[in-house]
């Protein structure tokens, strides 16, 4: 049988050990990791992977897009994709930052609790990569989401730049201080942050005092919370009139998700799991 070879490009110097370690559980029999991969050395290494093996052996090798920096992931994503030959290609999947596979377990979460058509969302946080995916994801789905930031001028720019990918639902910006009050949360059913790490951006009062709340999802992991009164553990905990996740309460499904995603990698040679790839995935481990 053929073995399964899973290459692991990542712009970090050291490659990821957690994503090489999900890849393993996953299934794959081999791991080649580069660090360092800037776009100028995709090219050769994707080469590689292509012209080693052919016909039907080549879904057995495919490409994993990692690293700490998002952007550059995606840039290397594309100059992937610029290096095929028409059907001579493999398998590609992008999570630099674990973003799509924690947005999507994000949102699968509060799918949960309400149907996303409709609903009005905020996201805090909502120009990172993970933010991003949220409001794509919610948007896609049919929500009403309020895209949140420090900068108003940011969060319009990557409202404009989601509209691009989302055609449904609705999408909005707001800017936000060192806190935030209810003017923004007002009619809230769905609240997700996504802000970076050492800012409590919504006290718990506050939260648990939106009479519209159905679900607040915290996606930070180190203290403080950014939601007020949600816990890293909380899965489905109640919270004023609605629950709470806190991220290791999606992290059960983000993982199973990164699992899945990866042994789908390897049923055809010709796939991009990205944002909208992975929450479908996502979706159907809820289910299983």
């Amino acid at each position: 049988m053929t073995s399964r070879i899973l290459i692991q490009l990542d712009s970090d110097l050291q490659p990821s050990s957690f994503d090489s370690i999900v890849a393993i559980d996953a299934g794959v029999d081999h791991m080649l990791r580069y660090g360092g991969v800037q776009v100028t050395s995709v090219e050769p290494l994707v080469h590689g992977a292509m012209f080693t093996r052919g016909g039907e052996n080549l879904r057995h090798t495919a490409i994993f897009i990692g690293g700490s920096d998002v952007m550059v992931a995606e840039r290397l994503l594309a100059a992937c994709k610029d290096a095929f030959f028409g059907p001579v290609r493999v398998s590609l999947m992008l999570d630099a930052n674990g973003c799509n596979t924690t947005a999507s377990a994000a949102v699968v979460a509060a799918s949960r609790h309400i149907d996303l058509n409709g609903a009005k969302a905020v996201v805090l946080g909502g120009t990172g990569p993970v933010g991003r995916r949220v409001a794509q994801l919610m948007a896609s789905d049919g929500a009403d989401v309020t895209l949140t930031s420090r900068s108003k001028q940011r969060a319009e720019v990557a409202c404009k730049e989601i509209a691009n990918k989302a055609k449904n639902g609705k999408l909005t910006a707001a800017a936000i201080g060192n806190g935030i009050g209810t003017n923004v949360l007002d009619g809230a059913q769905i609240v997700i942050g996504c802000a970076a790490a050492g800012f409590e951006l919504v006290k718990e009062r506050t939260i648990a005092g939106i009479e519209s709340l159905k679900v607040a999802i915290d996606l930070n992991a180190v203290p403080p919370a950014g939601i007020g009164g949600v816990s890293v553990a909380d899965k489905a905990a109640p919270l004023g009139n609605g629950v709470a996740y806190g991220a290791i309460g999606v992290g059960g499904l983000k993982m199973k998700t990164h699992r899945a995603a990866i042994k789908q990698l390897f049923e055809s040679n010709d796939q991009v799991l990205d944002a909208n790839e992975i929450y479908q995935i996502a979706k159907d481990c809820a289910r299983s």
